[in-house]
């Protein structure tokens, strides 16, 4: 097998217009920055805590919470909409 030739354009100089190095992609490299330099390692904060038992069902109590106001909202939309076509709409 023979290696393909690179093709050579006329008009290209190297430069970089648009970085394509965007995160989530499978080519993405950490390491190299925006604006061409190497990027500096940052360094990742452990803000993970340890919860009690108390302390997540705390939390879990107040998610369900707006999960439920949430749907309680949607409820009352699709209540007033279903009235509003039985006495309004379609009388």
């Amino acid at each position: 097998m023979s290696k393909r030739k690179k093709k050579v354009y006329d008009d290209d100089d190297g430069r970089v217009i648009s970085s394509m190095n965007v995160d989530g992609m499978p080519w993405y490299n950490e390491k190299k920055s925006l604006f061409g330099g190497p990027k500096k390692e940052k360094e990742q904060p452990n803000n993970e805590l340890p919860l009690t038992k108390q302390e997540t069902r705390a939390m879990m109590g107040g998610v369900f919470a707006a999960a439920l106001l949430v749907a309680g909202v949607f409820a009352l939309a699709a209540l007033l909409f279903i009235l509003f076509c039985v006495h309004v709409w379609l009388k």
